[in-house]
């Protein structure tokens, strides 16, 4: 009997599981921070959700959340309370929100440090494990800010919360370091 002919199938767009990472840019990234990020950051190892889980489990390894805090709304009318969104991370995670943009005014660079400092208790060689959530760049630039200041043992987590929620890892809620 004779094969019959299968109808070859129209090709497919490639899906966000087989496009390729972008490249590592020169310098921090400066917009579209939630989009995909690299598979690579120079000087860092690069963590997936099992071997993070295996850091922070065993301990003496700083985990340090840069998720950014929501402004508060403007123009909301006068005597309206503003209460911001609860976040959760992994649990004893230090957040340091905002420092994970490309450009930082001297404020957020002076926080930025100072938490780093907190976290290591001045230990430059300290490990340090960054994150924040899947597909974005926050972490990636905190990560390559981290290896600039003289951090010698840097970690980013690209998946982030989302990897981590996603594995059954628990998760806290969460306060930003004042």
């Amino acid at each position: 009997m004779p094969a019959l002919a299968q109808p070859l199938a129209a090709p497919s767009a490639p899906s966000a599981a087989t496009t390729a990472p972008p490249a590592e840019p020169e310098g921090y990234r400066l917009d579209a921070y939630r989009s995909p990020v690299p598979a690579t950051l120079h000087g860092a190892r690069v963590l997936d959700p099992a071997a993070a889980a295996e850091l922070w489990r065993k301990g003496g390894v700083a985990f340090v959340d840069v998720l950014p805090r929501p402004p508060k709304p403007a123009g909301l009318p006068a005597g309206t309370l503003w209460r911001d969104q609860p976040h959760s991370t992994i649990p004893g995670a230090m957040w340091l929100p905002n420092v994970g943009f490309g450009a930082l005014n001297a404020d957020t660079e002076s926080y930025f440090r100072a938490g780093l400092s907190a976290v290591t208790r001045g230990d430059v060689n300290a490990p340090l494990v960054i994150f924040c959530q899947r597909d974005c760049w926050m972490s990636w630039n905190a990560a390559k800010r981290a290896l600039a200041y003289g951090y010698t043992d840097v970690s980013w987590f690209p998946t982030g919360v989302d990897g981590w929620g996603e594995a059954g890892l628990p998760l806290e809620a969460a306060q930003p370091r004042p």
